[in-house]
């Protein structure tokens, strides 16, 4: 078995409230330095047997089409998750 990876974020000039509420927190719990934090979603697929390219093919699709909302968001990664031990 495979499990292939989606993450998806807000598009850069999508306001991420969330995100910016969480980066005003950091510094009260002693983490300083970052300038800003957006959060976004991560999906994982698995299938069975290998994830070969016509699988990431279907995966990428499935994120364009369903898994995220164009309008929004960007697709940024989808990728084969490595496997675990």
């Amino acid at each position: 078995m495979a499990r292939i990876v989606v993450d998806v974020m807000p598009k850069p000039e999508i306001l991420d409230p969330q995100g910016k509420a969480i980066a005003n927190e950091l510094p009260r719990i002693g983490l300083s330095g970052f300038t800003e934090l957006r959060q976004g979603r991560r999906f994982e697929l698995t299938v069975e047997g290998e994830a070969d390219e016509q699988v990431l093919a279907q995966a990428r699709e499935a994120a364009e089409k369903l898994l995220s909302n164009p309008v929004i968001e960007d697709v940024v990664n989808v990728s084969v998750a490595p496997e675990e031990d």
